[in-house]
């Protein structure tokens, strides 16, 4: 009887193990029939490998969107989803906030108000988004890699592979509108090639106001429950022809080959997800000497730095709504990713990630004396992030500090003004960037308040100056410091009263004048000198190194990676992402953040409700949104228990650029859009873990009764293929 016992548990054991490892994973989808759709059947998929990646016909791929920017349009930002034959997409309010903020202004609050198009012909235009959609991905490995030997040094092997892959990306866009690029996978093992068609007509069709775009705000960000309606919608136009164009007024929507299906079926725990899109980047594989480096020094000081920031913004924006709008978008940038820090470091030492990193690396250690080309690489990793640790302390106390300040970073802008009057024959080079610099100079003191930018200079450079040591600090940190007896408030208010760039009318003035003779004025000019003798110690003093080691970490990274491939050949590894198409799949599921603490997978509406607080802006809750819920006007959009669902959380693996990617159901229809991570797991960058690791999504469902009930924006439901 216990024999049998013991057989039952065995068998349980190895039953489970597999969905339980099936969390964890950004898939690429050519590779999801030979690696990974039979996990996502077993987990309770029930369309083919081909339905979601198919060159042949219409398949899911031909639905996403990866959001990008112009001059960038392979580096994705986030994610976005067809769900209309007109061109309708869907995303996150903070992946259209910057576009919503943009057309914000103190008479036209869309912030705040929140903005909705009821024709086609109030739809904002956004000049620098593209829209790309997937066509094809290749392994190019062997093409790329073609010619490579292994006598040849390294520069020699990056100069191959440069003129491989121009090579290869010529050939993938001859004869099409395309556009491709070569991403590498596996630290370099592996390179696949990836075929695009980018859309650069992108406009606003509708955003909720930010009290429920961005209901909980800064508060809630990385947090779980959550009841933030973060959506956005755009519409992508096309030529006549329906082909990529540039903005055109006579454009026409976008006839895409698929879109989305919306369920309003509804979810439960232990339903299958799957996640569509372009995750940014993960680190999977790095050694226990780099999570040390970012757990132990890196992120504690731009904690330090960016709360500092935070703190002086705040203050000013809870008292002036004009300021609030123009540093809305800056605040919340600069709140990402100090909250997710924050969060990072508290998973890597709840789940011991350096000594289990260091488990592995003796575990590599012995396999490679076995394996020679292997030998050494833990060690030499040792000795190479022990030098790398205090250039990069110089580095990034330099960058979130004197090169974050506004002013500062502002006057860099006129880097090759100053450059290029100095050729000879300037005045072609001069009046381009003049015209560059006059469109830049509108956006930025649009946004612009000197009081923060003021008591932020003096806060910052004092960390700086007393954070790093004096040999890997500019100088002229040390010379402010003691022109000043050690005061930067003295030096910040020298600085904004002497710059010529604190002003704007003073630019104007002087980009309109320009001769080449005014030099000076930019040679002089205490922000600009900051800026370049920052720059200029980082150059000469920092980077040579900086960059010696960090192409030494490459090449160790690459081997190691191998390495750890060959040491574990039943292990199916999944490639960090890299901004690439992604497949991850899950459960919906809550969990145990600490002890007695139990989540439940869903929220409400009723959740927002209960949070609604007039006197913090966080949770101020729009009045046609309370109506709404006191009369029960909730149209079909309701759970079981007659409540409208607002977001839900699974167990599928998501970083930065899965934001607003599609989530379906186990028939691949639309039913979330993914938008954050619970704050307890956001170190699933580095390591993941099934029991804590947690995305969030939206419920369609209640995007669907904001866009409905609350906007009254029926035309946008009516195209929308909506079923039950």
């Amino acid at each position: 009887m216990l024999r049998k016992r013991l057989l039952a548990l065995v068998l349980a054991i190895l039953i489970i193990l597999p969905l339980a490892r099936a969390d964890e994973g950004m898939w690429i989808p050519i590779l999801l029939k030979k690696h990974t759709i039979e996990q996502m059947h077993k987990a309770g998929f029930k369309l083919t490998a081909e339905d979601i990646y198919d060159i042949n016909k219409a398949s899911l791929k031909d639905a996403v969107v990866g959001l990008g920017r112009a001059g960038r349009p392979f580096s994705h930002f986030c994610t976005a989803e067809l769900i209309s034959d007109e061109g309708l997409i869907i995303t996150n309010h903070h992946c259209g906030f910057r576009a919503i903020q943009q057309h914000s202004t103190v008479e036209h609050d869309y912030l705040t108000d929140g903005f909705w198009a009821y024709s086609k012909e109030e739809e904002l235009a956004n000049p620098g988004i593209t829209a790309s959609f997937l066509k094809r991905m290749e392994d190019v490995t062997d093409k790329v890699l073609e010619g490579i030997t292994e006598d040849m040094t390294e520069e020699e092997r990056g100069v191959k592979i440069q003129e491989n892959q121009k090579a290869i990306i010529a050939a993938a866009e001859e004869g099409t509108n395309y556009r491709a690029n070569i991403k590498q996978f596996f630290a370099g093992n592996e390179f696949y090639l990836s075929v695009y068609e980018i859309f650069e007509d992108v406009r606003l069709v509708g955003a909720p106001p930010s009290a429920i775009g961005k209901f909980g705000g800064d508060t809630d960000n990385w947090s779980w429950p959550r009841h933030t309606g973060d959506f956005s919608l755009f519409r992508i136009y096309a030529s006549k022809e329906n082909m990529p164009a540039e903005y055109a007024k006579d454009n026409q929507p976008l006839k895409p080959i698929k879109h989305f299906e919306i369920s309003l079926k509804g979810i439960n725990k232990g339903d299958f997800t799957m996640v569509l899109g372009y995750p940014g980047t993960t680190e999977q594989y790095i050694p226990s000497y780099a999570v040390q480096l970012k757990k132990d020094h890196i992120n504690p000081l731009r904690i330090k730095l960016r709360g500092t920031r935070l703190e002086v913004m705040n203050k000013y924006m809870e008292n002036d709504k004009a300021v609030r709008i123009q540093y809305a978008s800056k605040y919340a940038g600069i709140s990402n990713g100090w909250k997710k820090w924050i969060g990072e470091n508290k998973g890597l030492e709840r789940f011991e990630t350096v000594k289990n990193k260091q488990e592995l690396e003796a575990k590599f250690k012995d396999w490679a004396k076995k394996n020679p080309k292997y030998n050494g690489i833990v060690d030499e990793y040792e000795k190479q992030y022990k030098e790398l640790t205090l250039l990069q302390e110089g580095f990034y106390y330099a960058i979130e500090s004197a090169l974050n300040i506004e002013i500062v970073s502002y006057a860099g802008q006129f880097s090759r003004l100053y450059r290029d009057a100095q050729k000879e024959d300037n005045e072609a080079y001069i009046k381009t960037d003049i015209e560059r610099l006059v469109g830049r100079t509108e956006s930025h003191f649009k946004d612009y308040y000197k009081p923060i930018d003021k008591e932020i200079t003096a806060k910052v450079l004092d960390i700086y100056y007393n954070g790093v040591p004096e040999q890997y600090r500019a100088p002229i940190i040390d010379s402010l410091h003691k022109k000043f007896n050690g005061d930067f408030e003295a030096y910040a208010a020298y600085l904004f009263d002497n710059s010529v760039f604190a002003n704007k009318e003073k630019v104007d003035n002087f980009l309109e004048n320009f001769k080449a003779e005014d030099l000076a004025v930019i040679e002089n000019d205490p922000a600009f000198i900051l800026y370049t003798e920052v720059v200029n110690y980082y150059r000469a003093n920092i980077q040579p190194a900086y960059a010696a080691i960090s192409d030494t970490i490459d090449i160790l990274d690459r081997k190691y990676v191998d390495g750890l491939r060959k040491m574990q050949p039943d292990k199916i590894f999944y490639p960090d992402a890299n901004s690439t198409f992604r497949v991850a799949f899950g459960k919906i599921n809550g969990y145990e953040p600490r002890d007695r603490v139990k989540y439940s997978y869903q929220t409400t509406l009723k959740g927002i409700i209960e949070k609604d607080n007039p006197d913090i802006y966080d949770y101020r809750v729009p009045q046609k949104l309370k109506n709404l819920y006191n009369a029960k006007d909730f149209g079909k959009y309701t759970n079981s228990t007659g409540e409208v669902p607002v977001c839900f959380i699974g167990t599928n693996h998501t970083t930065g650029g899965n934001s607003g990617s599609p989530v379906l159901d186990a028939e691949g229809r639309l039913i979330g859009i993914n938008f954050d991570r619970a704050w307890e797991g956001v170190m699933s960058d580095i390591t993941y873990k099934p029991e804590i690791c947690r995305n969030i999504m939206l419920d369609m469902r209640y995007v669907l009764f904001i866009v409905d009930k609350f906007a009254n924006a029926q035309n946008l439901i009516n195209e929308m293929s909506i079923v039950k």
